[in-house]
């Protein structure tokens, strides 16, 4: 795969290196380096300080090596953001001024058939970010109907769960479910012919998602990092996060409030007998959304949002 192959356009780009506040001398961590766009605007900031570029997926780890190959700040390494923690006591660092984390699947990802996130091209069921461990084709033909039922409705929120599920069973009961495009056409012909024809983009897109969430463990991952991030924080510093699907949105909003708040004592208690402290200020009490223009040029950033809290 050549730079060139691995097409992504960084969303919301202006609107996270002007939240990051980015200093020169300082650390900053871009845990979904992807194709290096974010990246590459943060490290041409930095004098002396440093940048630590992550990511799971190996395309993307090649890509953003030869972009970010020119910044002597820039350090690429190949490892999920969860574990940006092991990835700082590894590297003998204790706090960073900023983290960015651009969630979701990219472009290249999207478009890279044989990768096998979309529907709209034939290809095997993969869809893992990591390209290791259990596949979306292991999900789809091994799984139980109740934990198929739980992922479309938990990660999909998916209202024909019940009969997109027996559609599967009956059809992997016959052969394997191998590719996108079988997938696709199963979850379809499962939909009422109504809702097929009032739908609002393809009938397998929640069914997709949901997959994919599961697949990669996105949910899981996010917790993790949020539970975990805000530790490696100097005072002062930004945590940014672009989301795509409310199921992201919600989880970093939550966290972003509780940790705001500090006080876990319950409504009725007359005073704080918990003694939890605030650890951040919330700066986006609404997400900033991609501008109009950016909707025009990108239309895949139509459903981002970006949060931004800063360390206490």
């Amino acid at each position: 795969m050549s730079e060139l192959e691995f097409k992504h356009i960084s969303v919301m780009l202006n609107e996270c290196i002007e939240q990051l506040d980015i200093k020169p001398d300082g650390i900053y961590v871009d845990g979904t380096a992807g194709g290096a766009g974010h990246s590459s605007e943060i490290a041409k900031r930095l004098t002396t300080g440093k940048l630590i570029a992550l990511d799971k997926d190996p395309d993307a780890i090649k890509t953003a090596s030869e972009r970010l190959a020119k910044y002597p700040c820039a350090e690429v390494i190949r490892s999920d953001f969860a574990e940006i923690p092991a990835v700082l006591d590894r590297l003998g660092i204790d706090k960073v001024d900023g983290v960015l984390l651009d969630l979701g699947v990219s472009s290249h990802q999207l478009d890279a058939a044989e990768r096998g996130f979309s529907y709209h091209n034939e290809a095997p069921l993969d869809m893992r970010m990591s390209q290791e461990g259990t596949s979306a084709y292991d999900i789809v033909n091994t799984f139980s109907g109740a934990q198929l039922a739980k992922i479309l409705y938990d990660y999909g929120e998916e209202k024909f769960t019940p009969r997109i599920v027996n559609a599967i069973l009956d059809a992997r009961a016959v052969k394997p479910i191998e590719t996108t495009t079988e997938l696709a056409d199963i979850v379809k012909n499962a939909y009422p012919a109504a809702a097929r024809r009032g739908s609002n983009g393809h009938p397998a897109r929640q069914t997709f998602q949901a997959i994919r969430i599961a697949t990669n463990g996105e949910l899981d991952r996010l917790a993790e990092a949020l539970d975990r991030v805000f530790d490696r924080l100097a005072p002062g510093g930004r945590f940014a996060i672009i989301t795509f699907h409310s199921l992201e949105d919600r989880i970093v909003k939550q966290a972003f409030a509780s940790l705001a708040s500090g006080c876990t004592c319950p409504k009725e208690f007359p005073v704080c007998v918990c003694n939890n402290k605030p650890v951040l200020k919330v700066i986006t009490r609404k997400p900033i959304l991609p501008s109009a223009r950016e909707l025009e040029e990108n239309p895949r950033s139509r459903s981002a949002k970006l949060r931004i809290a800063e360390k206490l």
